[in-house]
């Protein structure tokens, strides 16, 4: 059984998540800087099998595209390339940045560490893979 990969992509970090191989479970896998996240989900794919993708995709309060978007379809041809076989979804993740830092200061988490944006990339990637397997009935 493979995994769902969620990714928060950031031009400058991208935050990743999987489930477990009985997506039961979304857990935080690391931040990774733009520029490497293809390498290491290469070698991340070495060691588990990716079954999904699911990318998140911001909109306007309108329901149009956000700013992002061009920089996200561009990663996605990217992704396509690189793993022509594993299928690629969009989630909405309009709200996780502040769903995420919303978690961590009720998680007790402390001022200093909720500055850290690798946190916050990584606990919004976990709340978009949450979001797509309760959409999904995962």
């Amino acid at each position: 059984m493979g995994r769902i990969v969620a990714i928060d992509y950031g031009t400058k970090r991208v935050g990743l998540a999987a489930t477990d191989p009985l997506k039961i479970i979304a857990n935080a896998i690391d931040t990774i800087e733009e520029p490497k996240v293809i390498d290491f989900l290469k070698s991340y794919a070495q060691s588990e099998e990716i079954e999904l993708f699911v990318v998140g995709e911001p909109f306007r309060f309108d329901g149009s595209p956000s700013q992002s978007s061009t920089a996200i379809n561009k990663f996605i041809e990217k992704l396509k390339k690189e793993f022509p076989t594993i299928p690629i979804d969009r989630e909405d993740e309009s709200f996780s940045s502040k769903e995420a830092f919303q978690t961590m200061i009720d998680s007790g988490i402390g001022k200093k560490k909720r500055k850290n944006k690798g946190t916050v990339d990584r606990i919004s990637a976990t709340i978009i893979l949450k979001n797509y397997m309760e959409n999904n009935g995962i």
